[in-house]
């Protein structure tokens, strides 16, 4: 897979490094003369120049990348990028990092954007989930489908507790993805009995984003 990521900071390196692990090729590209730290990612394709610029892209290989993510620190930049890979040139999967959670609802398909990365806002999850007990934490949501992944840990006194995953009614738009139990993941099995302190990895679809308190209630009611 090919991948042009604009934004040759701290984040963008660190998602060049990952991808080039995993056998992908890569192209960095970024305006300021001090983020060109081609040793720190050799192996990577390095390009001067400002991403927001058509003719930039063009020469970073946009219009033969497969995702193009737009990683530096300015919202309003990565917005531009997003815009222009998607309607310029094409590109088939366009992501996008968010820096301020207040300019998410600019972060959708009108701007290019397939995939919002939010770093503040998957810290806070990560925080929430690290020591929420009986609480629906959202870890992600797909951008397209509107569907989203939540995390609950079962309480002692969740009324699932002692149940076959079979047995727990989730309604219509929920489905029990996994159960992670003493750092072990297991599927959903129907046979499966559930335990006090698992973590429960659940997906819900769009609609059920309506169903939240209802969920909420059939697994840790408060």
């Amino acid at each position: 897979m090919k991948v042009l990521i604009a934004g040759a900071g701290s984040v963008g390196r660190s998602i060049a490094l990952e991808l080039l692990g995993h056998g992908h090729e890569v192209t960095l590209v970024d305006h300021e003369p001090s983020a060109m730290r081609v040793a720190s990612v050799a192996r990577a394709d390095w390009l001067l120049a400002d991403a927001c610029s058509p003719s930039a892209l063009t020469d970073a290989g946009a219009a033969s990348s497969d995702v193009v993510v737009a990683a530096t620190g300015d919202d309003k930049a990565n917005l531009v990028i997003s815009l222009l890979a998607k309607s310029e040139f094409a590109v088939p999967r366009v992501v996008a990092r968010i820096n301020n959670p207040k300019n998410e609802w600019m972060f959708t398909e009108t701007w290019g954007v397939d995939v919002p990365v939010s770093t503040p806002r998957i810290m806070t999850s990560l925080v929430e989930e690290a020591v929420s007990v009986g609480d629906l934490v959202p870890l992600f949501r797909f951008h397209r489908s509107g569907a989203s992944i939540h995390e609950l840990t079962l309480p002692d006194d969740s009324p699932v507790v002692g149940r076959r995953v079979g047995s727990v009614d989730l309604g219509p738009h929920a489905v029990l993805a996994a159960v992670i139990r003493s750092g072990t993941a297991y599927g959903a099995e129907p046979d499966l009995t559930l335990e006090a302190g698992d973590e429960l990895l659940l997906v819900l679809s769009a609609q059920g984003q309506d169903d939240l308190g209802a969920l909420q209630d059939a697994l840790a009611p408060h």
